[in-house]
C-alpha cells in the first residue's frame, strides 16, 4: 500500500469517525430527551384524569344545605355527572401528543442506529489501518535489530571486530567478522558489513562484488535484498564496468521485488538507460489482457447470443 493511499484512507476514516460519532451522540441525546418528554406528558395526562375524576366525585357527594328542599341526587345523576367531568379531560389531544412524541423518539433512535453502524464501520477501518502500521513497524524494528541498522549488536565478539575496524586494522577486522559469521550464519548484516569494508576502505570492488553476490544468494527480507542488489548494481556499472550485469540485476529487482522502494530506484535507472522500458508488472498485466482477448474474441452477434461451439 502506497503512503499516499494509506494517508487518504486515514483521513477518510478519521473524518468518518468524527462526523458519524457526533451525529450518533446528538441523535442519542435527542431521542433520550424526547422519550423523557413523552413520559412526562403521559404522567401529566394520567394525573389530570385522576384529578378530574376526584373533583367530580367530591362535587356529587356534597349534601344539600339546611332548608334546601331539593332532593338528593340519584345514582344515575351521579354517574352522569362523573362522566361529564371526566369528559372534560382532553384525552384525544393527550393521545395525539403522546403518539407524535413517540414517533419523534423512534425516528431519533433509528437515525442513531444508522449513524452508529456507519461509525462502527469507519472505526473498524481505522483499527485495521493502525494494526497494519503497527505490525509493519514491529517487523521493521525486528529487521533493523537483525541487520544492526540501529547500531552494532551488543555482542562482545562482534564489538571487538568493529573496534579493529575503527583502529584502521581492516584485514584483522574482516577476519574477525568472518569468524563471527561462521558461528552465526543467519546474521547476514555481517556479510554486508564485510562487503562495505572491501568497497569503501580497501577499495577492492571485485571482492566487494563477490561478497554482495554471496549475500544475494541468501533468503533476506525483500527490502534488504533489493537494496543490497542496488549496491551491487552500482559496483557493476561503476568501477567494474559491467553494464550488462547491472542491467540484468536491475530487471531482476523490478520483476522479483517490484513492491520495494529499491525497485522504484531500479525502474528509474532502467528508464534512463532505455526510454522504452516497461515495468514488469505493467508488461504482465498487458500480456494477461492480450491472452484474455485472444481467448474471448469480440463477437458481432446481438446481446444474449453466443457463437456456436
Amino acid at each position: 500500500m502506497s503512503r499516499s493511499v494509506k494517508l487518504g484512507l486515514y483521513v477518510i476514516c478519521v473524518i468518518g469517525v468524527m462526523v458519524l460519532g457526533t451525529f450518533t451522540v446528538h441523535n442519542y441525546r435527542e431521542a433520550t430527551k424526547t422519550s423523557e418528554r413523552r413520559a412526562e406528558r403521559i404522567a401529566r395526562a394520567v394525573s389530570t384524569d385522576s384529578t378530574n375524576v376526584l373533583e367530580a366525585t367530591n362535587t356529587i357527594g356534597i349534601t344539600n344545605a339546611p332548608g334546601d328542599l331539593a332532593a338528593p341526587a340519584t345514582n344515575s345523576e351521579t354517574s352522569n355527572a362523573t362522566e361529564t367531568n371526566v369528559a372534560l379531560v382532553p384525552k384525544e389531544a393527550a393521545a395525539d401528543d403522546t403518539t407524535e412524541v413517540a414517533g419523534v423518539s423512534n425516528r431519533g433512535f433509528s437515525r442513531m442506529v444508522t449513524h452508529g453502524l456507519g461509525l462502527l464501520l469507519f472505526a473498524i477501518g481505522l483499527a485495521v489501518l493502525i494494526a497494519y502500521d503497527v505490525s509493519h513497524f514491529m517487523a521493521g524494528k525486528a529487521e533493523r535489530a537483525l541487520f544492526a541498522d540501529d547500531g552494532a549488536p551488543a555482542n562482545p565478539e562482534y564489538e571487538q571486530a568493529e573496534e579493529l575496524w575503527k583502529d584502521g586494522k581492516y584485514l584483522e577486522a574482516l577476519n574477525a567478522m568472518r569468524d563471527y559469521l561462521k558461528k552465526n550464519p543467519r546474521e547476514q548484516y555481517v556479510a554486508l558489513r564485510i562487503a562495505e569494508i572491501y568497497e569503501q576502505n580497501l577499495f577492492n570492488p571485485i571482492a566487494a562484488a563477490l561478497e554482495y553476490e554471496e549475500v544475494l544468494k541468501k533468503k533476506l527480507p525483500p527490502e534488504r535484498w533489493a537494496w543490497a542488489a542496488i549496491h551491487l548494481v552500482n559496483i557493476y556499472s561503476g568501477k567494474l564496468n559491467q553494464p550488462t550485469k547491472a542491467i540484468d540485476l536491475l530487471h531482476r529487482i523490478d520483476s522479483e521485488y517490484g513492491m520495494t522502494s529499491a525497485a522504484k530506484k531500479a525502474r528509474e535507472r532502467l528508464l534512463q538507460i532505455d526510454p522504452t522500458f516497461v515495468p514488469a508488472a505493467v508488461a504482465e498485466a498487458t500480456t494477461a489482457a492480450d491472452e484474455a482477448a485472444e481467448a474471448n474474441p469480440p463477437s458481432n452477434l446481438p446481446p444474449g447470443f453466443r457463437p456456436k461451439s
